[in-house]
């Protein structure tokens, strides 16, 4: 038994059971870090004197018998989440320094269930791109093969979670950011329907397309974490008092009844060979455990999503990062004869080249003379696809396309053609612009990499892509593989 590798329902077992202390587990993810993070580069920060202190605390709670599934059990956040005490840097030389003086409500949930935080993970700056290349520090490696991208802006949750140094992560989906690194990586990957969990404590990128949701071995274990961070939060104006289920109940393996629909934009020109027939495979697995399965439906401007996305998250972003002028909190440029210089160059030394040209593509679509041509236009956009979704779950349960039309590519292939970059979220962002539930789950590989797939719901159906998922991989073994580093 190989302790960092356990899911979260197995160590919760043994937990409960006492085969197993939250300091020995605790202990076995500190050690594997310690022996792949210089290959992997994963996190930012290792938090390993808290984690230590965290586990003692979780096993005296163990030991009268009444503790909850996530505790003891340890984990890493996404470094755009705020940790009271602990540096929250969005992986950019403009936070390099900045520890917030509170938690994010996410994090307040994971303290109240003793959860075990290892650090904070790696991510492209301001969770702006598509491979974790992107970070101020360092780029985060594939498990799988590490020349290669583990996908993006949570690529350092997910590999973290690949390489086994923590069992479970926490990360946040503005395009993709989540499912993306979850095909890449071979991990579970979730993004809960946009106001399901709160975002309060989240550093804003684009504020009505963001969302923070885990990344897990399995189906199981994604049940459970969002069992503990979903829910109303008051502090934040666009989280939905919506009931919460235990996401936990819905985890079975018969399918018969759903109807399972399958876009045909998703099958873009340009897919991989082997990643159609994975997808072609699994559908037909998810056919053999009782789903009806449609194959030929439609989403005609599917096509338009691209656009209208690097329309409208841009635009946010110029508008949530105008708060680092120098004055208020983090990097401030000092040698400077103006109070006007000093706000430029301390943009222009702490950003990043791609967080300067989405702020700049932002504030070019907001402008004078263009707002009616760009802004607006792709908000009209965004409505059209969001009808056509609903009106596609008038008869579906679900839908089903690939996480990506092609496995991780290598570090710094697209590096210098962004359109190429922000291609690699064709298939994920029309769901954040429509602010559906998706989950991206391991499905196979091509030539040792992994190949995902994502099944889509209507608004807060959570517990039916989850039900899918997990009778799929009830059936199959692909998230049972390990990376080998």
């Amino acid at each position: 038994m190989i302790l960092n590798q356990l899911t979260i329902h197995e160590a919760h077992q043994l937990l409960k059971t006492k085969h197993l202390s939250s300091v020995e587990l605790t202990r076995a993810c500190l050690e594997r870090i310690q022996q792949v993070e210089p290959k992997v580069r994963a996190l930012v920060t290792i938090t390993d004197e808290l984690a230590l202190k965290q586990a003692q605390k979780a096993d005296e709670l163990i030991a009268t018998g009444d503790f909850g599934p996530l505790t003891g059990i340890p984990m890493v956040i996404k470094d755009n989440m705020c940790t009271r005490g602990i540096p929250t840097t969005c992986s950019s030389k403009m936070l390099e320094n900045f520890v917030p003086p509170y938690n994010a409500t996410v994090v307040e949930k994971l303290n109240d269930s003793e959860a075990v935080i290892l650090g904070k993970a790696n991510m492209d700056e301001f969770a702006m791109g598509s491979s974790n290349e992107h970070s101020a520090f360092f780029p985060t490696h594939n498990p799988w093969d590490l020349s290669r991208v583990p996908g993006g802006s949570s690529g350092g949750p997910a590999a973290a979670v690949a390489a086994g140094e923590a069992i479970y992560a926490l990360g946040s989906d503005t395009g993709g950011s989540i499912r993306l690194p979850a095909g890449f990586c071979s991990v579970t990957g979730l993004k809960p329907t946009y106001g399901r969990v709160s975002r309060y404590g989240l550093v804003a990128f684009a504020s009505s397309l963001d969302q923070i949701g885990p990344l897990t071995q399995d189906v199981t274990d994604c049940a459970l974490v969002l069992n503990t961070i979903a829910g109303y939060d008051t502090r934040d104006s666009t989280s939905v008092p919506y009931p919460t289920p235990d996401y936990t109940r819905c985890l079975t393996t018969d399918l018969n009844g759903l109807n399972i629909g399958v876009p045909r934009e998703y099958f873009v020109e340009g897919m991989q060979g082997e990643v159609e027939t994975a997808m072609r495979a699994a559908i037909n697995k998810l056919e053999e455990l009782g789903a009806r399965i449609e194959w030929e439906v439609s989403l005609p401007h599917t096509p338009y999503a691209l656009a209208a996305y690097y329309i409208i998250a841009p635009s946010e972003a110029s508008a949530n990062l105008a708060r680092y002028d120098g004055v208020k909190y983090g990097f401030s440029y000092q040698d400077a004869d103006s109070m006007w210089e000093a706000l430029a160059k301390t943009r222009q030394y702490g950003f990043g080249d791609e967080v300067k040209r989405r702020i700049m593509l932002g504030t070019y679509a907001l402008s004078a003379g263009y707002y009616d041509a760009w802004y607006l236009k792709a908000q009209r956009v965004r409505t059209l696809i969001r009808q056509e979704f609903d009106q596609a779950f008038t008869k579906f349960d679900a839908l089903v396309t690939p996480t990506s039309p092609t496995v991780p590519f290598r570090i710094g292939e697209k590096m210098d053609d962004p359109l190429q970059m922000y291609l690699s979220d064709v298939c994920v962002l029309p769901i954040n612009i429509a602010g559906l539930p998706a989950i991206s789950i391991p499905a196979g590989f091509a030539d040792g990499l992994p190949i995902g797939i994502q099944i889509i719901g209507k608004p807060f159906s959570e517990e039916t892509i989850l039900k899918i998922t997990h009778a799929y991989q009830q059936s199959t073994d692909w998230h049972k593989r390990k990376a080998e580093i």
